[in-house]
């Protein structure tokens, strides 16, 4: 079974730094996109930032130069880097996997970042 497995979230003081994981079934990284998405309380589900099998990366004008995405084949995890973290940045961060041909799409649990000011 596909699976994607969050961890690294937690409570963190502003502008310090956390670094998010997501381990994936061997058999579905070579062939995905892979991102991070957010979800705040009563907002809804963003993209933060994603990354192609190739390492082409794009990211959310709100976290440009503060986040990096990253991606390791070998270990078929990616990580989000987060530094400078601000209140508002404050959400449930989940891991998205995305085919490269059907763009179909797959989630994990998501874990919980929280920013105090």
């Amino acid at each position: 079974q596909v699976q994607l497995v969050e961890s690294g979230g937690g409570l963190v003081q502003f502008g310090g730094s956390l670094r998010l994981s997501c381990a994936a079934s061997a058999s579905i990284f070579s062939g995905y996109t892979m991102g991070w998405y957010r979800q705040a309380p009563g907002k809804q589900r963003e993209l933060v930032a994603r990354i192609s099998r190739g390492g082409s990366t794009n990211y959310a004008d709100s976290v440009k130069g503060r986040f990096t995405i990253s991606r390791d084949n070998a270990k078929n995890t990616v990580y989000l880097q987060m530094n400078s973290l601000k209140p508002e940045d404050t959400a449930v961060y989940y891991c998205n996997a995305q085919h490269i041909i059907t763009f179909q799409s797959l989630w994990g649990q998501g874990t919980r970042v929280t920013v105090s000011s």
